[in-house]
């Protein structure tokens, strides 16, 4: 009978001190300037929920800036009932949610074209959309009132009887003027997917339609949550089509229902900034919903890999 002696332990791995890099000027003067701008955008926000949970009665003796005597929530149940706010977050809703599901598709179609069909002129087309972009929506305020008024619609979908003061001109201004910004976002992301995906899929016989739908869609998923957050962000929030195209005051989406809390002499504005809050609590749901395929969808490509 044979012994076999142990075999030696391997020498213990001895950890070296983590290298400290020196602190560079231009990395805390970066770090600086960055704090500042983040204060500076949270800084309204803060003050308008501070307000928001003071009586006015308090701010107008002591001033804005100071400590509070006594909190309340009041002000948001006066304002949500007030202001009308639940016909109104479902004005905006008929008008925001359709309005992003087209844009989406719509685009997801012309990129899928541009990015992967050999169509003649796709770059030019893909140009033509960005520069779009670039034009302010404010000229075309008068000429798009004046179309508005000349297009009919049957009176089951629209009380005027023509494209102003109905829901469908908004939904189709908000398409008109976001389309071509998520069709260069889609039409870039989908050419870093790997041509050779769509190279075997045509092989085994799929068509066009089989390789935009079950094959490109499903892994835009990412940049369309990206997109969707940013689309539904930017409609909600819109004011200026809504007071151009629309007369009629029970059709209004919720960024006008803060008209309703100010008074003919007074104005509450501790009230007027509890409304703001509950006003702007929809788009941080949809963003904290969404806030991993959103950043998902901006950081790609930063790395590579």
């Amino acid at each position: 009978m044979t012994l076999t002696a142990p075999a030696a332990a391997p020498p213990a791995q001895t950890r070296r001190p983590p290298v400290r890099r020196p602190v560079r000027p231009l990395r805390v003067l970066l770090h600086v300037f960055l704090t500042l701008v983040a204060l500076g955008w949270l800084l309204p926000l803060v003050l308008a929920v501070y307000a928001s949970l003071r009586p006015y009665e308090e701010t107008a003796r002591l001033g804005y800036v100071s400590l509070p005597e006594h909190l309340t929530l009041d002000y948001y149940a006066q304002a949500w009932t007030q202001a009308e706010l639940p016909r109104y977050y479902l004005n905006t809703l008929i008008i925001v949610l359709p309005a992003v599901v087209v844009t989406l598709l719509l685009a997801s179609f012309t990129a899928f074209a541009i990015a992967r069909l050999r169509i003649p002129g796709r770059r030019t087309l893909l140009i033509v959309f960005t520069a779009g972009n670039l034009l302010p929506p404010q000229v075309l305020i008068t000429p798009l009132y004046t179309l508005y008024t000349m297009v009919p619609l049957p009176s089951w979908l629209s009380d005027s009887q023509s494209l102003y003061d109905s829901y469908l001109g908004l939904i189709l201004v908000h398409v008109a003027f976001q389309f071509g910004f998520c069709v260069f976002v889609m039409a870039n992301f989908m050419r870093t997917i790997p041509e050779e995906i769509n190279e075997a899929a045509l092989v085994d016989g799929a068509g066009v339609w089989k390789r935009y739908w079950r094959l490109t869609l499903p892994l835009c998923r990412p940049v369309l949550a990206a997109l969707s957050t940013l689309q539904f962000t930017w409609m909600y929030n819109d004011f200026l089509w809504a007071l151009v195209l629309m007369s009629s005051g029970d059709k209004l989406p919720v960024t006008s229902a803060l008209n309703n809390l100010r008074g003919q002499f007074f104005t509450d504005y501790n009230l007027l900034a509890a409304g703001s809050m509950l006003v702007a609590l929809p788009t941080l749901i949809v963003f904290q919903l969404l806030h991993k395929q959103f950043v998902a969808g901006l950081t790609l490509g930063a790395t590579k890999g």
